[in-house]
């Protein structure tokens, strides 16, 4: 079961996609919004989520105070999911009698989007298939680096048995945090 871990949905139950995804763990999602909070990245950010799945990490960074979210899934299942899971959201902050954050799902592959967004985004997760090849995921990154702010923090999860990614111009790896099969890398803005 996955569930918002904090702020005003705080244990909201998310929907997750049958198949074809795999949900960031409860143990995981803590550890990386631990290390936003210690940052104060994410109240009022301006948050994308690519390869969205269920759309938790936007989530929960929408219950934590990001002031708007952008959840971008190919799949039209998963993208429906987000859907159900943004307006579950919505109805939690009607009833905690907050303003509710900006949510856009956008069903479409990560890259098609990336090459039409505006940006600037503050926070940005990408949370790709293990499958994903380092040099589609170069090009992603690469896309992403006009999107960015100085101050932008990129959280990039991917299989533990995977090395460093190739980095563009542009971003700087900060450091790797492993959970058990999960590697999280945190990259940053690097405004030289």
């Amino acid at each position: 079961m996955t569930r918002i871990v904090s702020g005003f949905a705080g244990s909201l139950t998310l929907q997750v996609p049958k198949s074809g995804t795999r949900p960031t763990s409860d143990r995981v999602r803590e550890a990386i919004f631990s290390s936003l909070d210690a940052r104060d990245a994410v109240h009022g950010a301006r948050v994308l989520d690519l390869y969205a799945g269920s759309g938790a990490l936007g989530l929960e960074a929408a219950s934590r105070g990001a002031a708007s979210v952008v959840l971008v899934e190919k799949s039209a299942a998963a993208a429906q999911v987000c859907r159900r899971n943004a307006a579950a959201l919505t109805a939690a902050a009607a009833a905690a009698r907050r303003t509710p954050p900006a949510i856009e799902v956008r069903a479409t592959p990560v890259q098609t989007y990336l090459n039409g967004a505006a940006g600037p985004f503050d926070v940005v997760f990408l949370d790709p298939p293990y499958d994903l090849g380092d040099a589609e995921l170069h090009v992603v990154l690469r896309s992403l680096v006009p999107l960015l702010p100085d101050d932008a923090v990129l959280c990039l999860e991917r299989s533990a048995r995977t090395a460093e990614p190739a980095l563009p111009d542009g971003l700087t790896l900060e450091r790797r945090k492993d959970y058990g099969e999960t590697a999280v890398f945190w990259l940053t803005r690097d405004p030289a």
